[in-house]
């Protein structure tokens, strides 16, 4: 039986994952694409949902940037719901709720609305309860801006779990240790029952001493939250995007597409640990 069947005799609702840093350039985005590809691949049905005003989730995924289409922001202002605004990727079991630049100017309207910090917890939960387009995801990835702006917040309060992308650079443990703040903070005021799920170390080079540093000093700090799977300094995933492709699409054989193969198996099995406890 796969792991989404028995997903699906445990609960009725989609693990839900927030990709999240709040520093730039460490592969939140990528993270995002190719795992959710990667899940998809092995039976998972995913949405990704971009909420960063970048847009390059949905991009990465070969949709046409078009400021006229529906957006996050258009749900989280209350002008569409998420069923509403969800495009087919061209990977089978993997869809993309895409952004807009309308959502630079989002945290300013939302500051208007009650339960502001809820507005995409209810908009799923109303997708779950929408039986005439029903979408059975079994994980939901969000890809949030490098900012922990009220964007993000809004991810981490419908979130089960935080899975950090850690750039292998100086000031690594620096930035996660604030992450690690807000999510505590979050826990303790918004959503109790958020967790980390994991800190997947990327960019890592082995030729470079100072790579393999910094994943033995967050190793040492963090344990078993670190992926044992790391993600290589690759070429090929730094091409994939300007083809509108994952990597897993654009080459499949290189080192970065089966590091991320990787990072989904391990991702499963400490799902299923879960379910089993």
């Amino acid at each position: 039986m796969r792991q989404s069947q028995v997903r699906a005799k445990a609960v009725n609702n989609p693990r839900i994952l927030a990709v999240a840093n709040q520093k730039g350039g460490v592969g939140k985005t990528t993270t995002a694409i190719n795992l959710g590809t990667a899940l998809a691949a092995v039976g998972e049905k995913v949405l990704i949902i971009d909420i960063d005003p970048q847009g390059n989730a949905s991009t990465g995924l070969g949709l046409v940037r078009d400021n006229t289409r529906k957006s996050t922001y258009h749900v989280l202002v209350g002008e569409a719901t998420l069923s509403s605004i969800i495009v087919e990727s061209e990977i089978p079991g993997l869809d993309c709720a895409p952004s807009t630049m309308d959502l630079l100017g989002a945290e300013l309207e939302l500051a208007q609305f009650d339960r502001k910090t809820y507005r995409m917890k209810d908009a799923i939960a109303a997708m779950q309860e929408d039986s005439i387009r029903p979408r059975n995801y079994t994980y939901i990835l969000y890809d949030c801006p490098p900012s922990l702006n009220l964007l993000t917040i809004n991810a981490l309060s419908s979130a089960d779990a935080v899975l950090v992308p850690l750039q292998c650079e100086f000031y690594a443990l620096e930035g996660l240790s604030q992450l690690l703040k807000t999510v505590e903070r979050v826990r303790a005021s918004l959503n109790p029952n958020l967790t980390v799920q994991g800190i997947v170390l990327t960019m890592y080079d082995k030729r470079n001493s100072l790579s393999e540093q910094v994943a033995d000093d967050v190793r040492s700090v963090l344990g078993e939250k670190v992926y044992q799977t790391v993600i290589p300094r690759n070429v090929r995933i730094s091409e994939a995007p300007s083809y509108g492709k994952p990597v897993l699409l654009y080459d499949n054989n290189c080192a970065g597409s089966q590091a991320y193969i990787s990072l989904a198996s391990e991702i499963i099995r400490r799902e299923r640990t879960l379910i089993a406890a």
